[in-house]
């Protein structure tokens, strides 16, 4: 009998994974409520759609994890789905498919802190003087959370010459690059930061991890740059921390919520820069999704475990 996928991606994706050599069956969930695809498929790849968040906190459906025997998520982070997502057998992620793009866009955050050509340009002779620009050489960039996208930053920024710390949740088989230094705690990686950039994953424990002690331990003049999650920031502690001097700047791609509210302080802040989640650029490394979705639809079908199975415990 042929694999079903049920399927939450583009037409023109799913028509790529039927056409795999072992034939996969490949439907379309019901629309507004996919988790009802486990009645009949044995797959389910999934995105943080709007019915996915309406249920978070609410019970899951008597019919659930039904037939299936893998959720997948296309995208990294889980936490856009309900609890009970995890009640499937076997639950990955696409950990790993937009890191590069990520980590440019935080590279270009911090040239845009740095070398701000555009408020340094001229617009007559008479504007022609001497502006002082901030350094990417020499300035030493903080990560917290040392996963692919903090590795994929930190091979950027030691290739421009910064000075790279940073700290991770564990290190049994974990790829740290060469000439990272590895600190022991959060608070020492953004006590040294001139450029402190987020990629940790939104659990319980990392909950408004940034609120006003950590804070408190930066630099004045240093940079935040948050790619992780929103609620990885207690924005009420940033906003103080902005107007206190103890930050110089903030880059925010994910805010919480999302969007903001209209009217939000972080909005019209002179020292706040957000854009709307758009970091991981996806549409434009589809197919890197779909390379490592079919190698693992492939694997599944021999009866092999698919890559980045999410820990229950840890949640991600």
């Amino acid at each position: 009998m042929s694999l079903i996928v049920a399927s939450q991606l583009e037409p023109e994706f799913n028509a790529g994974l039927a056409a795999l050599p072992f034939a996969p069956k490949v439907i379309e969930p019901p629309v507004g409520e996919p988790w009802l695809a486990a009645e009949q498929a044995d797959v389910l790849v999934v995105r943080p759609s709007p019915e996915w968040r309406a249920l978070r906190g609410a019970p899951s459906p008597a019919s659930w994890p039904g037939k299936l025997r893998w959720v997948c998520s296309a995208s990294a982070g889980i936490d856009s789905y309900p609890a009970w997502l995890l009640d499937a057998p076997l639950v990955t992620c696409g950990r790993g498919t937009a890191s590069e793009e990520i980590a440019d866009y935080v590279i270009a955050a911090i040239y845009l802190r740095a070398k701000d050509l555009a408020a340094a340009s001229i617009r007559s002779a008479a504007d022609w003087r001497f502006v002082p620009l901030g350094r990417f050489a020499g300035a030493t960039i903080g990560v917290v959370g040392l996963g692919a996208i903090g590795q994929a930053v930190a091979r950027r920024a030691l290739a421009l010459g910064a000075r790279v710390v940073a700290v991770r949740r564990g290190s049994a088989g974990a790829v740290t690059p060469e000439g990272v230094e590895l600190l022991g705690s959060v608070e020492a990686v953004v006590a040294q930061a001139d450029h402190i950039v987020i990629s940790v994953p939104a659990t319980l424990e990392t909950r408004h991890l940034f609120g006003p002690k950590l804070l408190a331990q930066a630099k004045p003049g240093a940079h935040l740059i948050n790619i992780a999650r929103g609620s990885v920031v207690d924005q009420a502690a940033l906003l103080a921390a902005l107007d206190a001097g103890q930050l110089a700047f903030a880059t925010l791609d994910v805010t919480d919520p999302e969007p903001l509210p209209e009217g939000h302080a972080l909005y019209t802040h002179s020292q706040v820069r957000i854009t709307p989640h758009i970091s991981s650029n996806y549409q434009a490394v589809r197919h890197r999704l779909f390379d490592k979705l079919s190698q693992d639809l492939t694997r599944f079908a021999r009866g092999e475990a698919p890559s980045d199975i999410v820990d229950r415990t840890r949640g991600y």
